[in-house]
């Protein structure tokens, strides 16, 4: 299965809350146009046809991945090992 890439994904996740809230407090065509764009944007991106879905895989392809922070640094120069 394809995985999206984790920032992507939790960016996706954060807009979708985001537009959520916005939508439920404004109630504007733009809102929900917005809301909507996400929303499928984020189906897509999961390979799910609904949100509450895609929240699910998004949260547990999330879990599955290191956060940004804890990743190990690349391999310097001395740590790189060329063979023929």
């Amino acid at each position: 299965m394809l995985m999206a890439n984790p920032a992507t994904l939790r960016n996706l996740v954060k807009r979708y809350e985001t537009l959520r809230s916005t939508h439920a407090r404004l109630g504007t065509s733009e809102s929900s146009r917005q809301l909507e764009d996400v929303s499928y944007t984020l189906c897509v991106t999961t390979g799910t046809r609904t949100v509450p879905d895609a929240l699910a895989v998004a949260a547990a392809q999330l879990r599955a991945v290191p956060a940004a922070g804890s990743l190990s640094p690349a391999p310097g120069p001395a740590e790189v090992q060329l063979t023929a």
